[in-house]
């Protein structure tokens, strides 16, 4: 029964629908690069295969051990803010968390051996600020939010370069950096009262609850005016205008929610941001290859 439990903490560490889903946004930015056609192969190990099979790999492993290493950093603040997390409850110990992480860590390092220099650099920079991210950048103001906004983000070019073709993914980065960062924030406003007790100098508590949801409000807005880009560009077709409206819709009414109720915003942010992943793949698969 002891080791049940710790195996389920140990599996909750690693937020998996989190870990899983930043998968996925690699994989959409190589599919965004290459289109399906690249994916028509007739043998299992044809590169681009192989390389964006390594790089989804590589980024939930990765995630995984980001997420595990702030709760082993984080474990003061979550008896307060999140008591039923793994650590506070006791599933886990402190010193399993870290040894739990670095394997992940080592997990994404292997992964990426078969990438291109430019995805293992990425993947490089990525690595050394999920380690450092709640020790270094989590208490800064704002900054930290940028942070989290560039790793996310980062997952659609990390994608593209995996197969040689980080280009197309760019446009993809900046709305997915801009729309985590103002989640991000709507998160520090839910935690104001630990952070502000453990003395973390998050936007919320040092600009205010209401300042910071502005901010995070503008972030939104600056994402969904930017959403008709890749349209705009031709690397996606109109059936992404027909999915990523109502992703816009969902997210501007959850980053107002986020004045009077910070979780149910984040909630429906996520919902937003699913949709808009979809809207990324229907309108990849959408486009006609030319030629």
């Amino acid at each position: 029964m002891q080791a049940r439990t710790q195996l389920r903490g140990l599996v909750e560490l690693t937020r998996p629908g989190n870990a899983v889903m930043a998968g996925v946004l690699t994989f959409i930015g190589a599919f965004v690069a290459i289109g399906v056609e690249a994916f028509e192969v007739s043998g299992a190990w044809d590169a681009p295969v192989v390389q964006t099979a390594a790089a989804v790999a590589a980024t939930v492993f990765a995630t995984a051990a980001g997420m595990a290493i702030n709760d082993y950093f984080d474990a003061d603040v979550d008896r307060i803010n999140a008591p039923d997390r793994p650590i506070p409850r006791g599933a886990v110990s402190e010193r399993g968390a870290l040894v739990f992480s670095i394997a992940l860590f080592l997990g994404a390092v292997g992964s990426t051996l078969l990438l291109p220099p430019l995805a293992i650099a990425i993947a490089t920079v990525n690595l050394l600020a999920l380690a450092v991210y709640t020790q270094w950048f989590k208490g800064t103001p704002g900054f930290g939010n940028l942070v989290v906004g560039y790793l996310t983000g980062s997952t659609f070019l990390f994608g593209g370069a995996a197969v040689g073709a980080p280009e197309p993914a760019a446009v993809l980065f900046g709305l997915a950096a801009l729309s985590t960062v103002s989640r991000e924030i709507i998160k520090d406003v839910e935690d104001i009262a630990g952070d502000r007790e453990e003395g973390l100098t998050t936007l919320p508590v040092v600009v205010g609850a209401r300042t910071a949801t502005l901010i995070a409000v503008g972030a939104l807005v600056l994402a969904v005016l930017a959403s008709p880009l890749p349209y705009v560009r031709e690397t996606f077709g109109a059936a992404y205008l027909v999915v990523v409206v109502p992703a816009d819709l969902v997210m501007l009414y959850a980053a107002y929610e986020g004045f009077d109720d910070p979780s149910a915003s984040q909630r429906h942010l996520k919902v937003g941001t699913y949709l808009a992943a979809a809207a990324f793949i229907l309108g990849r698969a959408a486009v006609i290859p030319m030629g």
